[in-house]
């Protein structure tokens, strides 16, 4: 079996595309790596991909299988097709929920603190303080730090996880607003132009969950 699983903490069904394309080059190591020849006559022998999205933002509405012929091609009969189950924060006690509080953490911190080493160790104390990954965190703690603040070096990383962090500070200024009645849903592509039509309605919905 060859596990595949790609994290995200914003929403986006493009992560069909990068799984799709990580997928290609691991079977590629893969038949490099077994010796097996895609040129001779006999048959490879190929392990079955099981494919996950470890999704750490809040559920709401989003689906808990996603596919690239239901979000790209409206589902029609496409000639390669990729599909990946969705695992969000369950409340169940094991290693990948906690990696999901983990980042929520990580996330909030950020929000207080910006791209800076006091986000990331912030995050390491609340986490051992909870219990979240806490013997992993104490036995590996600086190998933590310096792997985190090393994806703050990589200056396009930083741009695009503010442009993140911006959008998400949007979405809750318009959801603060549609609660309040002070806007409508149609409204918030034109008060907030970063938003879109969709993202007003997954607003919508997310209100409508929780009412």
């Amino acid at each position: 079996m060859l596990l595949h699983m790609e994290a995200q903490s914003s929403w986006t069904v493009n992560i069909l595309i990068r799984i799709l394309l990580y997928l290609a080059q691991s079977y590629h190591e893969y038949f490099e790596r077994t010796s097996q020849s895609l040129h001779k006559r006999k048959k490879v022998k190929m392990p079955r991909p099981e494919l996950y999205v470890i999704y750490t933002g809040s559920k709401g509405r989003k689906p808990d299988t996603v596919s690239l012929s239901k979000e790209f091609f409206n589902g029609a009969d496409i000639d390669i097709e990729i599909k990946a189950k969705v695992i969000y924060e369950s409340g169940k006690d094991n290693i990948i929920n906690e990696y999901i509080v983990f980042c929520e953490v990580f996330n909030e911190q950020v929000k207080k603190h910006g791209m800076t080493k006091q986000a990331v160790t912030e995050t390491i104390r609340i986490c051992k303080n909870r219990n979240i990954l806490k013997e992993y965190l104490i036995s590996k703690e600086v190998e933590v730090v310096t792997i985190m603040m090393s994806l703050f070096d990589d200056e396009q990383i930083m741009r695009t996880y503010t442009k993140d962090i911006k959008r998400e500070t949007l979405r809750e200024n318009a959801k603060h607003m549609l609660k309040m009645g002070k806007l409508t849903v149609e409204e918030i592509p034109v008060c907030y132009p970063d938003l879109t039509m969709d993202d007003a309605r997954e607003i919508e919905e997310e209100l409508m969950q929780f009412a």
